[in-house]
């Protein structure tokens, strides 16, 4: 799967591994630390959430100008990467009389993430400058390293939890995480150098390619983007439930289990990215070969309807008792639903990724790349912000229209097909 692929794929793909292992144990216990041991209110639970996730996704508008005009992607994954180190330390040091050291801990991961996971896009985008064939198949890739990473950070937790319930142990080991991601990207990263898009591609014009641009082409390219940013958002919103709605539904309405800890059902995502990522990259492959490939808008419009699909299902367990906050529902419920929306996730996250180093001019792929996230970020604090009413209303009232936002989402992407593929089909 990786024969034909730049060797720098294995560096980011390690590095990205490592940093992911402490986002995910942070995202796995994130809501239980402030609701079990800083007693937050579900209200104030649900604004740092979305503060928190939000600032994760909006920051990399600023990664995207630092890498691009001042110091360059590699100095700004550096910069991001050791922030996010100091940042799970503080967080590991941090309990209910000291949350001065949590909130110091949010700033410096929230920020971290944000200025680190853009740039390691561009440094991605950059290593398939003249295999851009191969570049979905490279994101996908990529992406599986994220996913490997979030499922042993959840497992991680997962036995931490049951051998010393403490949640501080598993900020401790988000920190180790970080300095294996710090060590393994700073011996490899002349594997990294990143390409200059405008000398190695000026003379390709075929669509997707960063030649040089007229105005009018690049106003184009970017409107393109602008459009798919906002329907973007509309996946994220019921996605990022997985850390709030999903949780809480695995702690309150799912049968107990001795071995299964609440934490470690986001897992079951980033399992199911690991399993389904190869057999779909199959797929599309033997699709290519045939010349018959679904463009990336397709791959995106039916990404949408698995997520809508993914909340039904939410609805049904719902209905069929979720709704009484005991702990009676079989977890096969929520394996289901993370299931489905795992397979919408490998047809947005990577690919959504991908498309925009297709479609963004050049000179400011990681702004653009930043624009992308931060569609991510509207996506997370909205779910953050919607998920503060999951104790106010039915849950399968809450489930039901998360689906018809994903819905919504897909329809749009459909009226929109012609112009997303002009340039990123």
């Amino acid at each position: 799967m990786t024969q034909k692929h730049p060797k720098g794929l294995g560096i980011i793909f390690m590095t990205e591994m490592w940093e992911r292992f402490g986002f995910y144990i942070m995202s796995a216990i994130y809501v239980l630390y402030m609701d079990k041991e800083l007693k937050f209110n579900i209200a104030t639970q649900g604004n740092l959430y979305a503060l928190f996730i939000g600032a994760c996704y909006l920051f990399p508008l600023v990664g995207g100008y630092l890498g691009d005009k001042v110091i360059g992607a590699i100095a700004t994954v550096r910069t991001g990467a050791v922030m996010m180190a100091f940042g799970y330390t503080f967080l590991a040091l941090s309990s209910h009389n000291n949350l001065l050291f949590f909130y110091i801990g949010l700033f410096l991961v929230g920020i971290g993430t944000g200025i680190f996971k853009v740039n390691m896009t561009t440094l991605l985008s950059n290593l398939y400058h003249d295999r851009g064939e191969l570049k979905d198949s490279g994101f996908n890739i990529y992406y599986m390293g994220v996913n490997v990473g979030a499922t042993i950070g959840p497992l991680t937790t997962n036995v931490i939890g049951i051998l010393f319930n403490n949640y501080n142990m598993s900020f401790w080991a988000a920190a180790i995480g970080m300095l294996f991601a710090i060590a393994i990207f700073e011996s490899g990263k002349k594997k990294l150098i990143a390409v200059n898009p405008h000398r190695t591609a000026a003379h390709n014009s075929a669509p997707g390619s960063t030649g040089t641009l007229s105005k009018a082409e690049y106003r184009e390219r970017v409107l393109t983007l602008l459009v798919l940013f906002p329907i973007a958002a509309m996946f994220w919103l019921p996605f990022y439930q997985n850390g709030f709605a999903l949780t809480k539904f695995a702690d309150i309405s799912t049968v107990k289990v001795s071995w299964l800890r609440p934490e470690v059902f986001q897992a079951f995502g980033a399992i199911f990215i690991i399993l389904l990522t190869p057999i779909i990259l199959w797929i599309f492959s033997k699709f290519r070969e045939k010349g018959k490939e679904p463009s990336t808008p397709t791959k995106i419009f039916f990404g949408m309807n698995m997520m809508g699909l993914a909340m039904l299902i939410m609805v049904a367990a719902s209905i069929l008792g979720g709704n009484k906050d005991q702990n009676i529902m079989s977890p096969l419920w929520l394996v289901a639903t993370y299931f489905t929306i795992t397979i919408g996730e490998i047809l947005i996250s990577p690919l959504g990724q991908s498309y925009v180093t297709k479609v963004a001019p050049p000179s400011i792929q990681g702004f653009m790349i930043g624009g992308w996230f931060s569609a991510t970020a509207i996506g997370v604090i909205s779910s953050g912000l919607f998920g503060k009413i999951y104790d106010s209303v039915p849950h399968h009232s809450f489930y039901l229209i998360l689906s018809l936002i994903s819905f919504f989402a897909s329809f749009l992407v459909f009226i929109s097909m012609k112009k997303l593929k002009k340039y990123g089909g």
